[in-house]
């Protein structure tokens, strides 16, 4: 923010900065509008509380970045407010207890999930596993991790080890996160072996857990009335007996 207003002759000042003798004047408006909406949703969002405007305000923004970015725009500054509009964007929906929408919201600013920013990406799979429902990110996740252009990225590794310990390990997939670190370049050994050994220690907790389901079921069946006839039936003649004690008739002397 400027302290003081400019003199006359000076020239005016986009949000991006100066404009450059060589710059056309219609070279800043997309880039400009777009970071001013995303410095006004992200006001909305952390210091007004106002998450349905924040929302809206990013929304707006991602469609003016729609309409084509100028040729003479920084390489991949676009991409970047674009990919900040969508945190605040995530983090609104998640305020207004509105996450189950937050996959496709995103997904219709890019398309693909294998075009979803490794930040994106990894909120999405922190949000989504938070709430419990880390099966929503399985095919959305296997599609970036496989596509050629994302293996080379720095966030490659910690996406896979995000991906493998907050979705594949608590759906079960244990085969599939196996398979995933022996054949990921992206581990070093010995990332390598503590990844398995992750996975070895999960598929020992789920035999575990699927011999105790099994034991607890048997116990259930051998103390149902089905499994033990005889004594349901005993309890049933008892029941009988009890109910003519009780009756009037059951007070009456016996005859010979």
């Amino acid at each position: 923010m400027r302290s003081g207003a400019p003199s006359p002759a000076a020239p005016p000042r986009a949000l991006a900065g100066p404009l450059r003798s060589s710059e056309p004047a219609r070279a800043a408006p997309v880039r400009s509008a777009a970071a001013a909406l995303l410095e006004e949703a992200a006001d909305l969002l952390v210091v007004h509380r106002d998450f349905g405007a924040a929302l809206r305000t990013c929304e707006r923004a991602c469609r003016a970045l729609a309409c084509g970015a100028p040729a003479e725009e920084p390489a991949g500054a676009s991409l970047e407010v674009k990919c900040s509009l969508c945190v605040v964007g995530i983090q609104a929906l998640a305020e207004m207890n509105r996450w189950r929408e937050v996959l496709s919201w995103v997904l219709q600013y890019y398309q693909a999930p294998e075009k979803l920013p490794p930040k994106v990406l990894e909120l999405c799979v922190l949000l989504y596993s938070k709430m419990q429902e880390p099966a929503a990110m399985l095919e959305v996740v296997r599609a970036w991790l496989q596509d050629p252009d994302n293996q080379g990225l720095p966030e490659y590794r910690a996406l896979v080890e995000l991906h493998l310990q907050r979705v594949l390990l608590p759906l079960g997939c244990l085969s599939e996160a196996e398979e995933l670190v022996v054949d990921s370049v992206a581990f070093s050994d010995e990332q390598r072996l503590d990844a398995l050994q992750a996975i070895s220690t999960a598929r020992e907790q789920q035999k575990h857990e699927h011999s105790g389901s099994e034991e607890a079921q048997k116990l259930n069946q051998e103390a149902s009335p089905s499994s033990l006839p005889f004594l349901y039936k005993l309890a049933h003649i008892f029941h009988r007996i009890r109910e003519a004690v009780s009756s009037p008739l059951g007070q009456l002397p016996i005859q010979n």
